[in-house]
């Protein structure tokens, strides 16, 4: 074990996403917070919940062409899905409350 260089796991920024994907989500959050700075939380709720199910798809659709990858397919899309899905129920679960 002395003589041999300790191995590091491959990681690359250049095989998990493309640049121009990630900006528009970053654009998609910044928009979010723009309606909800002017009290559009409806709206805020809803682009970020769309933005997650939409990447999701796309993950889940065009598998390793996609240009949103973290982990696998399957767990990128079922994380992506279920955080838009529980964002909407818990919005719509929160208004039927008040």
């Amino acid at each position: 074990y002395m003589g041999r260089r300790k191995q590091h796991p491959f990681v690359s920024e250049s095989q998990e996403g493309k640049p121009w994907f990630e900006w528009l989500l970053a654009a998609m959050v910044l928009l979010a917070c723009a309606a909800v700075f002017f009290r559009y939380t409806a709206a805020g709720t809803f682009i970020i919940a769309g933005t997650s199910i939409v990447s999701a798809i796309i993950r889940l659709v065009m598998r390793d062409k996609s240009p949103w990858k973290v982990r696998s397919a399957g767990f990128d899309s079922f994380i992506g899905l279920s955080l838009g899905v529980g964002l909407i129920i818990t919005y719509i679960s929160i208004m039927m409350i008040s």
